[in-house]
C-alpha cells in the first residue's frame, strides 16, 4: 500500500486557513476563555500540530484499500464553549453560538482521481482536485447529543452540492477519555454524481464499463465512531472508524457494480500536539 501526502498537505494548508476559530479537540472545563484586546486577533491563541494515519478506499466505490497518511493543523482559541466536535467535521468557523445552536461556514478539500493508476478505471476521464465551500449548522437537543448538517457547492473538482447529516453520541467516560458514535448520511445533485460515478459513451467505449448517466439523491447511509484520549494537557490521541453503505445513483453506477465495491470504511489512529501564544 502507498502512502499519499501531497494531497494531504494541501488539505493542511486550506484547514489552516479557513479555520482559524475551529478546534479538532475538546477541552477540560478548567480552562478559561481567552482574554481578548483591542482587535480581534488579540489574546490567547493556540496551533494544533500532529498526523494521522488512516486505510480507506482507493478512491468513492472502490474495493481496494489503502494506508495514508495526512498532516493535522488547527487553530483556534482556548475555551470550553465548543462541546463536541467529530474526526468526520470538515474545517469550519462558527458565526452564531448560543450554546445549543451553532453555525456558519465550511469547506472541504476534493483529491483527484488519476484513472491511469487504477486498472480498473483505465479509460475514464480523469477527476481534478477541487474544494467544496458552503455552511453548516448543529444542534444539541439533549448535553451528550449533537445533530450537525454541512451544505457544501463543488468548486473545480465538480459543480454539484453535497449535504452531509451527522448525529453523534458523546460521553465522558473519565475527565480525559471520550466516545462518541452515531449514524450518517449524504445526498448530492446530479452533478456531483454524474463526475465521480457517471460513465459517457466515449468513457464505456475505452473502458468496457456500462453506459451510466445519474441523477440525484441518496450518495450513502453509514455509522461512525471515536474515542479521544487527553494523554496530557498537550497531547491528545484519537482513533476512529467509519463504515457507509452506498445507496441511489451512486450504488446503480457500473464503476461501482462491475468493478467496485458499496461498502465504504475508514479506519484511522490521530496524535496532536497543542502549542499556546497571545497575540
Amino acid at each position: 500500500m502507498s502512502i499519499r501526502l501531497v494531497s494531504a498537505l494541501a488539505s493542511a494548508i486550506i484547514l489552516s486557513v479557513a479555520a482559524p476559530a475551529f478546534a479538532d479537540e475538546y477541552y477540560s472545563d478548567n480552562q478559561t476563555q481567552s482574554s481578548r484586546g483591542d482587535h480581534w486577533w488579540s489574546g490567547d491563541w493556540y496551533i494544533t500540530l500532529g498526523a494521522k494515519g488512516f486505510v480507506a478506499p482507493d478512491y468513492e466505490g472502490a474495493k481496494n484499500y489503502k494506508l495514508r497518511a495526512a498532516p493535522v493543523i488547527s487553530i483556534g482559541r482556548p475555551g470550553s464553549s465548543l462541546k463536541f466536535s467529530s474526526l468526520n467535521d470538515n474545517p469550519s468557523l462558527g458565526f452564531i453560538d448560543t450554546g445549543v445552536f451553532r453555525a456558519g461556514i465550511t469547506g472541504k478539500l476534493i483529491t483527484g482521481r488519476d484513472s491511469s493508476d487504477y486498472d480498473e478505471l483505465k479509460g475514464l476521464n480523469d477527476v481534478d482536485w477541487g474544494v467544496e465551500l458552503g455552511g453548516f449548522a448543529e444542534f444539541y437537543p439533549t448535553e451528550n447529543v449533537r445533530g450537525r448538517v454541512e451544505v457544501r457547492r463543488g468548486i473545480g473538482a465538480h459543480d454539484g452540492v453535497v449535504a452531509d447529516f451527522a448525529i453523534d453520541a458523546f460521553k465522558n467516560l473519565t475527565d480525559t477519555v471520550r466516545v462518541s458514535a452515531g449514524p450518517r448520511a449524504t445526498v448530492a445533485t446530479k452533478d456531483y454524481f454524474r463526475e465521480y460515478y457517471g460513465v459517457n459513451a466515449s468513457e464505456s467505449a475505452a473502458s468496457g464499463l456500462r453506459q451510466y448517466s445519474p441523477g440525484g439523491g441518496l450518495n450513502s447511509l453509514g455509522f461512525g465512531g471515536q474515542i479521544t484520549w487527553q494523554t496530557t494537557d498537550k497531547i491528545t490521541t484519537s482513533a476512529y472508524a467509519e463504515y457507509n453503505r452506498l445507496m441511489g445513483p451512486a450504488a446503480d453506477s457500473s464503476i461501482v457494480k462491475q468493478r467496485g465495491s458499496e461498502n465504504q470504511a475508514t479506519f484511522g489512529l490521530q496524535a496532536t500536539y497543542r502549542f499556546d501564544f497571545k497575540l
